[in-house]
């Protein structure tokens, strides 16, 4: 007589003033984003993304990895700090900070660079001693990888 209705997940990206750092956009833990992303101001990943993730040119960006967040492709954001699961690389202008429950499956490339205790990272760690050095070589060679 009485049947259970089906719960339909929603995507919510939720885009919020924040006063120090411009615009931020947060992607909650029930959110699942198939597809590459590109942003300004910040963005905080508690979900998870399947596909790359990159910051808009020409613009202070900062990307914050929760521990429950999850990456499943190439990220390039100047400002990057990471406490979940990346798989892919990682290249980072500015700043890159592994938190303890990073795990990073990927090449990382730096210009400064903060790795806490329990960080784990299965690839290379690269200084960039040029902005731009690996641009687009990061994005093109991790795509090719998943063919």
């Amino acid at each position: 007589m009485f049947q259970k209705k089906e719960q339909q997940s929603i995507a919510t990206v939720t885009t919020v003033s924040s006063i120090s750092s411009g615009t931020e956009t947060v992607i909650g833990t029930e959110v699942s984003i198939d597809g590459d992303i590109q942003f300004s101001g910040s963005l905080r990943v508690d979900g998870i993304i399947h596909g790359n993730v990159r910051g808009a040119a020409d613009k202070a960006c900062s990307l914050m990895l929760s521990e429950q967040g999850r990456i499943e492709g190439a990220i390039e954001v100047p400002h990057t700090v990471i406490n979940g699961t990346v798989t892919g690389p990682v290249k980072a202008d500015n700043y890159v900070e592994l938190q303890s429950k990073a795990r990073v499956s990927g090449d990382v490339y730096y210009r400064t660079l903060e790795i806490h205790t329990g960080a784990i990272v299965d690839g290379k760690l690269v200084y960039l001693k040029e902005s731009g050095m690996v641009n687009q070589e990061l994005i093109t060679n991790h795509d090719l990888d998943q063919d």
